[in-house]
């Protein structure tokens, strides 16, 4: 065989080569291929063996059927009672109908993405602060709802969706920590106001409760003064000696209390002590 001989024999191998590669394609399990036929959508392929027309049959998009995990990205949303917090969220999605996916919108993953957070925006956006950061279960089943129909016009069903963060954002949360603080110091203030005014009500009490005991001390020792002086003066009558005795012993006392104290140093007395006691019972009458 001449060298022009052997140069058809291996391009025509080649070519059997080249279309036997066009004309048999192996599917992976858990992918769908989409063929076209001369530019048109023809059929999608199945996992495993499958036979093309070659040079006319196209593999255009190759999907999965496998569960797929998008990652929403983290946003801003403004609560019904505005104020801001950062929400994001993940969505379990799958594909059904391959061939929908792929004609039926550009980009899926970006449709799907867009739309999960413009509904997300929507649902918080009706509901307050509070409601959004303890109702996450509530916020799931309204974005599942909402969503899954849209998606469905494109052969690709919502499995799950989950709200991964909801917080205020972080200056919404600097004011919430100077509210509480401050909120903190007011309490703390009223309860010592009250301490102080309880404290000041029971000194006041104490002070007129011993103001009153000490009245009343004193009109029973001014009632028990006057009934010892009025059992004396009954007694002694215009007797003298009984009330010089009397006063002679106060005044002694009275002398003895003097001499004991230590800024008295001169004790004056008088010269007749009957004398003296005498004549205030004579100054007296």
């Amino acid at each position: 065989m001449d060298f022009g001989g052997l140069v058809i024999v291996l391009v025509a191998f080649l070519a059997v080569l080249v279309t036997l590669f066009q004309a048999v394609r192996m599917v992976p399990q858990g992918s769908k291929w989409v063929v076209e036929r001369l530019g048109k959508f023809h059929r999608a392929l199945s996992p495993g063996l499958n036979l093309l027309v070659p040079f006319i049959d196209r593999v255009a998009f190759k999907a999965t059927t496998k569960d797929i995990v998008l990652e929403i990205p983290s946003q801003e949303v403004i609560t019904k009672d505005n104020v801001v917090i950062v929400a994001n969220a993940v969505a379990y999605i799958n594909i059904l109908n391959p061939e929908k996916a792929v004609y039926g919108v550009e980009d899926y993953e970006l449709a799907i993405r867009t739309l999960v957070q413009t509904s997300l925006r929507s649902i918080v956006g009706e509901m307050t602060l509070d409601d959004a950061l303890s109702s996450r279960e509530q916020i799931k089943a309204k974005l599942k709802t909402q969503i899954s129909d849209d998606i469905a016009y494109w052969g690709i069903t919502l499995k799950t969706v989950e709200i991964q963060d909801i917080q205020p954002s972080g200056t919404m949360q600097q004011a919430m920590e100077e509210q509480a603080a401050a909120e903190r110091q007011r309490r703390a203030t009223v309860t010592r106001a009250d301490g102080e005014k309880t404290a000041a009500i029971l000194e006041a009490d104490g002070r007129l409760e011993a103001s009153r005991r000490d009245a009343e001390a004193k009109v029973v020792l001014a009632e028990a003064t006057k009934t010892a002086l009025s059992k004396v003066s009954d007694a002694i009558k215009d007797k003298e000696l009984p009330a010089m005795y009397l006063l002679g012993e106060k005044y002694v006392e009275a002398v003895s209390d003097i001499s004991q104290s230590s800024n008295s140093k001169i004790i004056v007395l008088p010269s007749d002590i009957p004398a003296a006691v005498r004549g205030i019972m004579n100054n007296s009458k």
